[in-house]
């Protein structure tokens, strides 16, 4: 095998996800998009806002399931499984994921899609259960938002496979645990609160009272040292310092360490790398970015060259075709 080739978060840009894997290699066969040489990695988040959800998760699954690919979870699978669980007779709401306005919004679109299939929803919820959180194989690590070494190491000493039971899954829901301590940074990254008073309106018509951070500036000084997301701070939030308790709150992943890819931050513009040990693969796919994939060889040093993208058309909404979920 020649290496992998990591996808970012696709975001149900079901037909832009073919057209890349196309453009890498992969053809179908026998109803899964296959590659003589090279295998796919996918970096979470298939589901949630775009118009072709069943066929992203179907191209995903059916890849993951005949060994032509691998995947991590995503934060909206794993929203997906909270917002649909149950919470423990006794508890003081209904479902594990409380169903808030905002919380619906999120979810709306997937759960659209599979109204009329709703057989095929639940056997992918418990798809979604088989997901882990991480991985680390051939000299490459791979996580949705943040690499935190502490937290995984809790994480294989809980579930060598890096997998959520149902255990873990209800206790992820706790802020107070360890479980949740584990999955929010896996998953939804480092994160500072904004001040009182003081929201970021995003572009993708939410309002957001904390900013995304990054993990690989050593001797962060400034928010603006660490901020990880295309909306500015505001005013001139930027050169605000550290607080001591901010800098606790972050992680720190060092040029020494493993080739990591990571999705999630929503980045804009032409795919770049942070540092040369590091890719994030999201690129506002939904949002009519791009779809980016890193065609990783074995290389110790990460190299811009190797990104591989499509610019997701107007076209990816139009109304969908039958031949595009029962492709086989």
């Amino acid at each position: 095998m020649e290496g992998y080739d990591l996808i970012g978060d696709v975001h149900g840009c079901g037909a832009t996800l073919a057209a890349l894997l196309e453009k890498l290699g992969y053809h179908q066969r026998g109803g899964v998009y296959r590659h003589s040489r090279r295998k796919v990695i996918f970096l979470g988040d298939l589901i949630d806002r775009g118009p072709r959800i069943r066929l992203a998760v179907t191209i995903a699954r059916r890849m993951v399931e005949e060994g032509e690919a691998h995947i991590v979870m995503g934060n909206h699978e794993y929203n997906a499984l909270a917002y649909t669980c149950p919470a423990p007779l006794g508890s003081n709401k209904r479902w594990l994921r409380e169903h808030t306005p905002r919380h619906n919004r999120i979810i709306e679109d997937t759960l659209a899609q599979y109204r009329d299939y709703t057989n095929e929803w639940e056997d992918t919820l418990a798809w979604f259960r088989t997901i882990p959180l991480c991985l680390e194989l051939d000299g490459i690590r791979v996580v949705h938002a943040c690499w935190d070494e502490t937290l995984i190491r809790e994480l294989r000493s809980r579930a060598p496979d890096a997998c959520m039971d149902n255990r873990f899954l209800i206790e992820s829901t706790d802020p107070s645990t360890q479980a949740f301590r584990i999955l929010d940074r896996l998953t939804r990254g480092t994160y500072i609160p904004l001040p009182p008073g003081i929201a970021i309106h995003s572009g993708d018509g939410f309002t957001r009272q904390s900013f995304r951070t990054h993990f690989w500036s050593a001797n962060p000084q400034q928010w603006g040292d660490v901020v990880f997301q295309p909306d500015n701070l505001p005013g001139n939030l930027e050169a605000r310092s550290l607080t001591p308790q901010e800098r606790q709150r972050l992680s720190y992943y060092s040029p020494e360490q493993p080739p990591l890819f990571i999705g999630h931050y929503w980045c804009e513009g032409i795919p770049a790398l942070p540092t040369n040990n590091i890719a994030c693969l999201d690129y506002s796919a939904v949002k009519y970015g791009r779809l980016v994939a890193y065609r990783w060889s074995g290389e110790e040093k990460l190299n811009a060259d190797h990104f591989v993208w499509i610019q997701v058309p107007r076209e990816e909404r139009s109304q969908l075709k039958p031949w595009e979920i029962d492709f086989d």
